[in-house]
């Protein structure tokens, strides 16, 4: 028998139905990624107008039908305004919560991915982190969490971990000198690069957030994740392409 449900989550995207009614994508603590139906969130003055919009986080009651699911009420929590005014930082959410929506399913368990986006959209709104800094540990966090992050602890061909030390997408990973043969995409990785990297593939969540990196480290974790991202991940993402441009 169909029954109302309750959800912790935040939206992923929201599209237009008929006159009236919205299509949104909430990612759940409960359920993993799900569809529901918002009928009448595009009335003036309907309850749900102002709580089915991408970025909203909070409970959401749901009627859960056979094919279907419908919201009936929503209580958010967070609906990061900051965003409505701050369009770089709402290009950069996009952007993550497109990578959100590409990696997660239906009733999978995406309690880490959720927990991930929540934590990377705070640290966009307080602004307190260089924003392409979050970007490169949003990027490589949402791949460790998938299970196809880059060996970042050790030659990735020959196991050891005391020489210097280049990455390699093709290798998915860092590569010593002695095995650069192997790696023509190689970019030279220093100590602190190295560091950085491991430091966000082995931190909690809570913890990936603290830290600020010189320019140095920026540049090469922007040339290593988008080498790795272009040769990994088999999707063009428009938000990013919106906000590169915007960058420029």
């Amino acid at each position: 028998m169909s029954q109302s449900i309750k959800v912790t989550g935040m939206i992923l995207s929201a599209v237009p139905i008929g006159e009236y009614d919205k299509r949104i994508v909430i990612l759940t603590k409960e359920k993993g990624k799900i569809s529901a139906f918002a009928k009448g969130a595009r009335r003036q003055n309907s309850p749900l107008m102002g709580v089915t919009n991408p970025f909203s986080f909070g409970e959401f009651e749901l009627y859960e039908g056979r094919t279907s699911h419908n919201v009936l009420q929503a209580h958010i929590s967070n609906y990061f305004m900051e965003f409505s005014t701050d369009y770089e930082g709402a290009y950069y959410g996009f952007y993550f919560m497109e990578i959100a929506d590409y990696y997660t399913r239906e009733y999978n368990d995406e309690k880490q991915m959720l927990k991930l986006l929540y934590q990377s959209m705070r640290a966009l709104a307080s602004g307190k982190i260089n924003r392409e800094l979050v970007r490169y540990i949003f990027e490589l966090k949402a791949l460790v969490i998938e299970g196809e992050s880059p060996e970042v602890f050790r030659c990735a061909n020959c196991g050891v971990n005391d020489r210097k030390m280049l990455f390699s997408s093709q290798n998915h990973g860092i590569i010593c000198e002695e095995c650069k043969g192997i790696a023509p995409d190689g970019i030279w990785v220093s100590d602190s690069t190295a560091y950085t990297l491991q430091y966000i593939v082995a931190s909690s969540i809570e913890k990936l957030y603290t830290f600020a990196v010189s320019d140095e480290v920026l540049e090469q974790l922007r040339r290593i994740m988008k080498q790795y991202m272009d040769t990994h991940v088999d999707k063009r993402f428009k938000s990013l392409e919106i906000l590169e441009m915007c960058l420029k």
